[in-house]
């Protein structure tokens, strides 16, 4: 039993799953994967919506359900527009320390060096709310490179990010 709402997923219809950094996790009981856009969302009001220009994760989030938009920065932005009374969404953002390992070669990402693969930033979002991130980078081509950027994540540290806000 998980004490928090399961992560909601919208994936773009036209995600390449052979490229899909999340690829592998459909069938994790607290992950809820939805197809844009023929899908209808469930009430996300006790979820926060993870995007780039929104205030950081806290501990006060620890409670609620992550929203994930997957597909590539052109793609999400849309979804993101489109999204039902987007003003009543909660955003948060993952502190901007956090390197990728994923080789991007899109050109449309806003914050190059911010632009987390979709695995990746789920990972460090249940990391930083004390989650359970047992299997979440199985299937993650890049996981080595991403640990190993990013080496400060240990729980003494998780506490002072979130303390350090």
């Amino acid at each position: 039993m998980f004490l928090f709402p399961p992560t909601i997923i919208l994936r773009h219809r036209r995600e390449n799953l052979k490229k899909c950094s999340l690829r592998g996790l459909e069938k994790r009981p607290d992950c809820l994967f939805f197809t844009y856009p023929k899908d209808e969302l469930p009430d996300l009001s006790s979820h926060f919506l993870l995007t780039l220009d929104a205030p950081i994760l806290s501990e006060a989030d620890a409670e609620m359900g992550i929203f994930l938009i997957d597909g590539t920065w052109r793609y999400a932005d849309i979804m993101q527009r489109q999204l039902p009374e987007p003003h009543r969404f909660q955003r948060r953002s993952l502190p901007p320390h956090f390197l990728t390992a994923y080789p991007r070669r899109q050109e449309d990402c806003p914050e190059p060096s911010r632009g987390l693969a979709s695995v990746e930033a789920l990972y460090l979002s249940y990391f930083l709310l004390g989650r359970n991130t047992e299997g979440l980078l199985d299937n993650f081509y890049w996981k080595d490179d991403f640990l190993k950027k990013n080496a400060s994540l240990s729980v003494q540290k998780r506490d002072n990010i979130l303390i350090n806000q």
